[in-house]
């Protein structure tokens, strides 16, 4: 199983970005999926994730109106655009998938967990893509 995340970059704030993250190994259209990050120091959030099935959609406050989530199941792929970018949007981007049967994002997102320095409560993680936004 892998999820491969690209499009991390270095950008000016006000800039734009769309990370990709493309799931192998797992049967794709079974699992709802989307992106959380961490910033240096901070404690791993959810930024926003999307269901398989009816596409239900789940944004943190702090991106809502300036980021937005997609798949593409044919292709494996979710992104993640991002507009509008601020410096304290800067972080690494994890991608991630969960087995999904019906839950809304927010009760998928609402069960990851932080125990010691790991992180549980989904099926598969990305290995983090760095966006660093410059002021």
């Amino acid at each position: 199983v892998q999820l491969v995340e690209s499009g991390g970059a270095l950008v000016q704030a006000g800039g734009s970005l769309r990370l990709s993250c493309v799931g192998s190994g797992f049967v794709f259209d079974n699992y709802a999926t989307g992106w959380f990050r961490q910033a240096p120091g901070k404690e791993r959030e959810a930024v926003s994730f999307i269901t398989n099935g009816d596409g239900n959609t789940y944004y943190s406050e702090s991106v809502k109106g300036r980021f937005t989530i997609s798949r593409d199941n044919a292709k494996r792929t979710t992104y993640l655009q991002m507009n509008s970018l601020r410096p304290e949007d800067t972080a690494v981007y994890y991608c991630a998938a969960d087995l999904n049967l019906g839950r809304a994002a927010s009760q998928i997102v609402a069960r990851v967990k932080r125990v010691g320095d790991r992180y549980y409560g989904m099926d598969y993680w990305g290995k983090g893509t760095l966006v660093t936004v410059s002021p």
